[in-house]
């Protein structure tokens, strides 16, 4: 570390450490002082993007209709030394794109062109959502709820790096449109194809593309003169584009420009965030800025107001926007995340305030996350009454104990692969009367305050259990993430139970080829029979453990591009599922014969042969589960 970085990374830590102690005595006014914003900013984005190895971000704030910190951290450009600025730098808004999307649809509400509640079949065109539940239409309050059902995709065409892959959005829509997996209104599961098709909802309507339609009716009505859903972006702003990195060997290596055309209303967009919280402003000043209108005053209420919620006493989801809490405020807002870029706008009513954030690489993301409960800890702290677990709750404790899954997620086609990587909630209750919910690399104990009602110990957020009719728990929904509700998985599906006995599995084949090694001699002296059950041992786990091997090295050499197109080596891969089935089926053939036919020589070699068999079998019933046999691709 460089005498500078030290100078940083202690500067950052005593400011931050300053805030802390002083922060009951910090309040949202204090923000009027330039000074104290921007060393709060400077304490908490410094150390963070530095421990993080995120090498550029952004931050814009506004309150009381003022922009009163506007700040770039890093770099745009590292090779050439070009400085990040705020009103300057575009960053990828990810997901946060949407709520232009949203607003593009209200509009065509206004204009009385379209009707939340009826069937979005009857604004397209060149293809209709397939009619997996009669009578139960996808409607475009489904869509802005995230509650239409759809199961998740993106594996191999959600976000490209050639532009000549680039197609017409209402073929994308067709070509890509996923499997409906609940019926609407039921589950809420976010999806990026629905946002897409409101999208090209609105390109129908009005008879534009949907990039000039967004350009034409709310960048240049509000003035958002850097932001642009054009992809490739114009010359104009593309100079100004902060560049795309991975941290790798210690260093930051340029990536391409990320290209979501195909799937543009979800998630396209570039901006400073100086034009973001342009934006934010119009909807706190009820769809006005600078005398520019994108939506009439009781339209922002509407879409502001819950509209889907699994719990009520949960925060849900507006149209579009969705509700998040923080120190007993309401926020509503939109994350956005790119391979690349990790962005989020906040905007807070009760304050007139919000701001936008975005930093870059995989670094990116902590930062992000860590700002607004950050921001809000100091600024606008509250006290956290300490709350006592009902010493009855062990009694009832049990059923909520499992691994619960999000809807958001593949089920029909390859996506479904990517759940091998994790992304369940274990639930396990604990000796303090308490349930301990593991979201990620976090594990936090819950409180019960209500009927299937649960509270944070050191916060305000809150989860809520679903239950059936038979009074079993089958899922749960949190705050802060009311798009994404949860099913109670079976025991089969969970992944730390399928890795023990991949391991377990693994380790049987290994010893096999070890023991024929070692037993070369003994192996080739058998004859009939004997060698043939014997060399059925040595294929099937010689095939299994050259399956595992091979997929490592292709996804250590092509895992990166998985999410743009599907490699070529990753398809003749999908081959090498199909032949584990085959061996394993043959291997339980062989095994059939070695009890049949008294093979093997003792009762206890012929157990040794059937695990060899279970544990082929298991892999087969593996690939099968994940989609992992090439049809599910190749089809």
């Amino acid at each position: 570390m460089s005498l500078s970085d030290m100078k940083i990374t202690i500067i950052g830590f005593i400011i931050s450490l300053c805030l802390t102690i002083s922060a009951e005595a910090i309040e949202v006014s204090d923000l009027d002082n330039p000074k104290i914003t921007e060393a709060f900013v400077d304490g908490l984005v410094i150390p963070l993007m530095k421990n993080h190895n995120s090498p550029s971000g952004t931050v814009a704030i506004i309150k009381g209709g003022k922009l009163i910190f506007y700040k770039g951290y890093g770099y745009q450009n590292i090779e050439k030394n070009i400085i990040t600025e705020a009103d300057k730098t575009l960053f990828r808004s990810g997901s946060t794109s949407k709520l232009f999307t949203w607003v593009s649809v209200m509009q065509m509400v206004e204009q009385g062109k379209l009707d939340l509640d009826a069937d979005v079949n009857e604004y397209l065109k060149t293809f209709q959502i397939k009619d997996t539940y009669p009578g139960k239409p996808v409607t475009m309050r489904h869509i802005m709820t995230h509650s239409t059902g759809f199961e998740d995709g993106a594996v191999g065409y959600l976000i490209l790096d050639d532009p000549d892959r680039i197609m017409p959005l209402a073929d994308a829509m067709k070509k890509y449109q996923p499997a409906r997996i609940n019926p609407p209104g039921k589950q809420t599961a976010y999806s990026n194809y629905a946002t897409a098709i409101a999208g090209l909802i609105v390109a129908n309507i009005s008879g534009v593309g949907f990039t000039e339609y967004v350009q034409k009716n709310i960048f240049d009505v509000l003035g958002m003169n850097s932001s642009s859903f054009e992809e490739p972006l114009p010359d104009h702003l593309n100079e100004n584009m902060a560049m795309a990195y991975v941290h790798e060997g210690g260093t930051y290596v340029e990536k391409k420009f990320e290209i979501i055309a195909n799937f543009s209303p979800a998630g396209a967009m570039s901006a400073t965030a100086t034009d973001m919280v342009i934006f934010a402003q119009a909807i706190l000043n009820g769809g006005e800025y600078n005398g520019g209108r994108i939506l009439k005053e009781e339209t922002v209420k509407q879409m502001l107001t819950r509209n889907f919620s699994h719990d009520d006493r949960l925060m849900g989801m507006a149209l579009g926007f969705y509700e998040t809490e923080h120190n007993g405020l309401r926020f509503v807002g939109h994350g956005g995340d790119t391979i690349y870029f990790h962005s989020e706008l906040v905007i807070d009513h009760k304050n007139k305030m919000a701001f936008f954030v975005s930093f870059s690489a995989a670094g990116g993301s902590p930062v992000r996350s860590a700002f607004k409960d950050a921001f809000y800890d100091a600024f606008a702290p509250v006290k956290i009454d300490k709350i006592t677990p009902p010493s009855d709750f062990a009694d009832r404790a049990g059923k909520y104990a499992g691994n619960y899954l999000f809807w958001r997620a593949g089920f029909s086609t390859l996506d479904k692969a990517m759940g091998i990587l994790g992304g369940g909630v274990p639930v396990q209750p604990t000796a303090d009367n308490t349930l301990l919910v593991v979201l990620g690399d976090k594990a936090s104990q819950y409180v019960e305050i209500g009927d299937n009602l649960f509270r944070k110990v050191d916060s305000l957020e809150r989860m809520a259990f679903q239950e059936n009719d038979q009074g079993e728990i089958t899922g749960f929904v949190m705050d802060g993430m009311p798009f994404m509700s949860t099913y109670k998985a079976s025991f089969y599906q969970s992944t730390s139970l399928q890795y023990s006995l991949i391991g377990l599995s693994l380790l049987v084949f290994l010893g096999v080829i070890l023991r024929f090694a070692y037993q070369w001699a003994g192996f080739k002296a058998l004859s009939g029979a004997e060698k043939k059950v014997a060399r059925a041992s040595i294929i099937v786990a010689g095939v299994n453990l050259a399956t595992v091997i091979l997929l490592g090295i292709v996804m250590i050499a092509v895992g990166d591009q998985m999410f743009s197109e599907i490699p070529f080596l990753f398809k003749a891969w999908l081959v090498m599922p199909f032949i584990v089935v085959l061996v394993g089926v043959y291997h339980l053939y062989q095994a059939v014969l070695v009890w049949k036919d008294g093979l093997c020589c003792g009762i206890l070699a012929r157990i040794r042969y059937s695990i060899v068999t279970s544990c082929a079998l298991f892999m087969a019933w593996f690939y099968y589960f994940w989609n992992l046999l090439g049809y599910n691709y190749f089809a």
